[in-house]
């Protein structure tokens, strides 16, 4: 049995090593992430997550983990920014107000799925000019839900959440660590 991280994302990595896991192998699936018209941001994300686990190649027995982050205010679901101007535009909105982070996570053995989805309510200050131009200059808002990284400079913008912080980063611990106990992942050691 492996276990195949279908995500490129560092962060994620990261997240499972926290639960003392590596993966066997890392194959980020190459899928359509658009919204379906109308699509609202929870639906969308499990979705996302379960999309991925079923377009990664493995044996019957591997375990495939994937996730998906999207960060929504009310019905609008912000993704990835295609450049600064709409890295930009989304810390605008989310300035001085509470939103929400789903994180979906989905586990696939054979033909078994496990998924789950997990809310986390965030709340970003208002940025000023100067600090909003920082962070657009650092770049770190690149290939992150909503345009910024609560783990990176952005987290001096998040005075209160309510949820998983893991879950914000891109993969809640907990609720992995039991979908792959689900799924007869040892991920205590044991075998199942």
């Amino acid at each position: 049995m492996k276990l195949i991280l279908g995500s490129a994302s560092p962060r994620r990595k990261e997240l499972l090593a926290q639960l003392g896991l590596r993966p066997d192998a890392i194959l980020p699936p190459d899928i359509n992430e658009d919204p379906q018209p109308r699509e609202l941001p929870r639906p969308y994300c499990a979705r996302i997550a379960r999309e991925k686990a079923e377009a990664v190649q493995a044996d019957p027995e591997d375990i495939v983990l994937c996730a998906d982050t999207t960060v929504a205010v009310g019905r609008r679901i912000l993704g990835k920014p295609r450049d600064a101007g709409e890295a930009a535009a989304f810390l605008m909105l989310l300035g001085g107000r509470r939103h929400q982070v789903i994180t979906a996570v989905a586990v696939r053995r054979g033909p078994r799925l496990w998924c789950r989805e997990v809310v986390t309510d965030v709340k970003m200050k208002r940025l000023s000019d100067l600090e909003l131009n920082s962070y657009l200059a650092s770049g770190e808002w690149q290939g992150k839900a909503g345009g910024y990284a609560i783990q990176g400079l952005a987290g001096a913008f998040i005075p209160w959440i309510s949820g998983s912080f893991t879950g914000v980063v891109g993969l809640p611990v907990v609720e992995t660590a039991q979908l792959l106990a689900a799924a007869g992942y040892p991920v205590y050691g044991e075998t199942v």
